[in-house]
């Protein structure tokens, strides 16, 4: 299904935490219903097209960091069932793998998830995800599909109700489950602790944000450290040999899948010390003990790294690797950090930036209100006072939180210079040398945590990479598309009895070029038309193209009738020596006498459209591909061409699609040549190239030729 325009908004989502939870009520209520472990409520916000998560349950929200703001573009379920308003349900690792692998690789873990709409008729007022551990069947229950889609529709209705009602809601309080404070009919506290405390091997309570609420005296002793150091901290900042993020992702993992995990870590000097991880509702209970045997595997584990981990470090990086692998160009490269970055870091506009020649020239920007505001940074030189050309200069970052600080950097620029508040400015490096600057721009003053910025330092050299990899792209694409045009005639010469018209359009994937060609000769005593298309999409095949093109007009020019032509350009072809194939279709055009003589090297069949509007596709004999048999013989067909016949050639990337029959794609070309083939042809034209690329991505080349008979020849 494809993604729509930007759903109406609801006026007032978003805000400032409020008084009453509604929000957190609403997704209690609907997580008990569903039986559901974690989920949490977004609201679309209404001057932009981004999902801020509102409140978060049965999870610390730290594990969704990376999506607490989410473009409404980004490919992550929440936003797909906003865009398509509808359920989005993904049974497993294995699917969410498939179908969302920046989410997999960021959060590894066997869970099922669940996305949903909130929303009314008029308006589109946010989305809900839930979870839960372990696979689930492939669809949800109609049970649980129906009071998923109630509660989302309940919760909508509210919204809009607290909107007309001038109290808009925002974000409330995460909803996390108390822990237990008694058990009926169990010893008292106190005889538990004793008991406890009698164990020979180590028992630690962690709440769900892995802070440590109980610790028993042989787990003290195993970690070395007093209990009273332990308490309300992090095991792996508080035990130094347990800062390592391969220890950290166990009481995730544990966490998200309700499965017991366990791993062994080493104490030094040489202790080996197992760990098993019980998770419940409410946190984990972890039970410590000596190991009794170490595999070599283990023995080589990880050590203990010098700076503590971050959850959302290691997410945001993730996440952003996992889509920057897809960009291509630098448009694609600007838009990727615009859909993960700047929702992710409260940034409503960016910019990125290049130094060329002395001067700043901007590759892409984002978020700007006015344009105008854009165009006053390209082409600085590069001796001006702004952030901007100071990081391109430095490769040092800057982090302007205010217009004071923007003024104590760059003097004489108090009012912001593109009507911001402050700025991230983040030198892009890449292989040891920099290729440009990011700008992040905020609305609002900001303070930029020592934490935040190391996140921003280590996104800005993932950025990097991407952006030295599409500046090599469109450079590489220009020159082998500037090559191929260049190749191809600029024009069609006049021809007696016949009009004419061409298209060409090169593919939307891939970097490299197509060998499509086609030429129009006015050869004496008859015109003639070839159209082609050698194999593969490089350099190599555009050049080979335009050496075939030469050859057919040479072959032409000296009077050789169809057959002779294809059979010289295949000789041609192998004594190149490319060891590359090609398939082609010439015709000898005589409209005087109302006909047109063929040969065909492995091409799809022309298209007729006879005067009366009925269309054929014709059945023509044929040889086989250009440069495979050197004796191949290709014979010529002669086809009647009344006035006012047109004839449609076309290389196979007008027909041929990844999932498309192509019976089905010339059945629905003949169609439209049917219905508008006494149009203009250059309207025609037009009109061809669209019906069959509009509904999908070109994989290929498209050439077309379209051939009208007149009676003037």
């Amino acid at each position: 299904m494809s993604d729509g325009p930007d759903p109406p908004r609801a006026p007032g989502a978003g805000g400032a935490e409020t008084g009453r939870p509604v929000l957190s009520l609403a997704l209690a209520s609907l997580l008990e219903e569903v039986h559901a472990h974690s989920g949490a409520v977004y609201l679309l916000r209404p001057d932009e097209p981004v999902l801020e998560m509102a409140v978060m349950a049965g999870m610390p929200r730290a594990f969704a960091a990376p999506w607490e703001r989410v473009g409404l573009s980004a490919p992550v379920p929440v936003a797909d069932a906003v865009r398509r308003r509808r359920l989005v349900w993904v049974g497993g690792e294995d699917e969410m793998a498939r179908r969302y692998p920046r989410i997999s690789v960021v959060l590894p873990y066997p869970f099922a998830l669940a996305a949903a709409p909130v929303a009314t008729e008029r308006a589109v007022h946010g989305a809900v995800f839930l979870t839960w551990p372990g696979p689930r069947p492939p669809e949800l229950s109609d049970r649980e599909r129906d009071r998923l889609a109630s509660a989302c529709h309940r919760l909508a209705l509210e919204l809009e109700r607290a909107a007309a009602e001038n109290r808009p809601l925002g974000r409330e309080p995460d909803v996390l489950a108390a822990p237990v404070s008694g058990v009926a009919g169990t010893p008292g506290s106190a005889e538990a602790a004793r008991m406890v405390s009698r164990l020979p091997y180590g028992l630690v309570s962690l709440d769900l944000h892995g802070r440590i609420g109980f610790v028993n005296a042989a787990a003290a002793e195993l970690l070395g450290t007093p209990a009273g150091e332990l308490l309300g901290t992090l095991p792996w900042v508080s035990v130094p040999w347990l800062n390592d993020p391969v220890y950290e992702d166990r009481y995730r993992a544990a966490l998200i899948s309700q499965r017991a995990t366990s791993f062994v870590a080493l104490r030094p000097p040489g202790d080996w010390l197992s760990f098993r991880l019980y998770p419940g509702a409410t946190g984990l209970s972890v039970r410590i003990g000596r190991a009794r045997a170490v595999t070599e595997t283990a023995r080589t584990a990880p050590r203990a790294v010098p700076a503590p981990s971050r959850l959302v470090t290691i997410s945001q990086v993730l996440s952003l690797a996992g889509a920057l692998t897809e960009a291509v160009s630098v448009e694609d490269v600007v838009q990727l950090v615009w859909d993960e970055v700047a929702p992710a870091v409260g940034s409503q506009a960016l910019m990125l930036l290049r130094a060329q020649g002395g001067r700043l020239h901007v590759l892409g920007h984002r978020g700007y209100p006015d344009a105008e505001v854009v165009k006053r940074f390209d082409g600085l030189p590069l001796s001006e006072r702004i952030p901007g050309t100071q990081v391109l200069g430095s490769g040092v970052p800057a982090f302007l939180g205010s217009r004071e600080q923007l003024e104590r950097l760059c003097p004489g620029r108090k009012e912001g210079p593109d009507g911001f508040a402050a700025w991230a400015c983040l030198p892009l490096v890449a292989s040891g040398r920099p290729v440009g600057a990011c700008v992040l721009a905020y609305a609002e003053p900001q303070v930029f945590p020592a934490d935040e910025r190391a996140v921003l330092s280590s996104l800005g050299g993932l950025i990097a990479q991407a952006l030295e990899r599409a500046l090599l792209y469109d450079a590489k694409h220009r020159l082998a598309h500037g090559l191929q045009q260049a190749l191809l005639p600029h024009s069609l010469p006049a021809l007696p009895g016949v009009e004419a018209a061409a298209r060409y359009l090169p593919a939307t994937h891939g970097m490299e070029i197509g060998g499509d060609f086609y030429d129009l000769l006015p050869a004496r005593p008859h015109a003639a038309a070839v159209i082609g298309d050698v194999q593969g999409h490089n350099v190599t095949a555009a050049g080979l193209m335009g050496q075939l093109r030469t050859g057919v007009r040479a072959f032409t020019t000296v009077g050789q009738g169809p057959h002779e032509v294809m059979g010289s350009t295949n000789r041609l072809l192998i004594d190149l020596g490319a060891g590359l194939f090609a398939s082609c279709l010439y015709l000898r055009l005589d409209p005087a006498r109302g006909r047109a003589v063929m040969a065909r090297a492995g091409h799809p069949p022309p298209l007729l459209r006879r005067p009366d509007g009925r269309v054929r596709v014709l059945d023509l004999a044929g040889g086989p591909l250009l440069g495979i048999d050197p004796a191949a013989v290709y014979p010529a067909t002669e086809v009647p061409l009344a006035p006012g016949s047109l004839l449609v050639l076309y290389t196979d990337g007008l027909v041929e699609s990844p999932g498309v029959d192509i019976e089905d794609a010339l059945a629905g070309l003949g169609g439209l040549l049917a219905e508008a083939g006494g149009r203009p042809l250059e309207d025609l034209a037009d009109e061809v190239v669209r019906h069959a690329t509009a509904a999908r991505d070109r994989v290929d080349d498209v050439a077309v030729l379209l051939l009208r008979a007149r009676g003037d020849g």
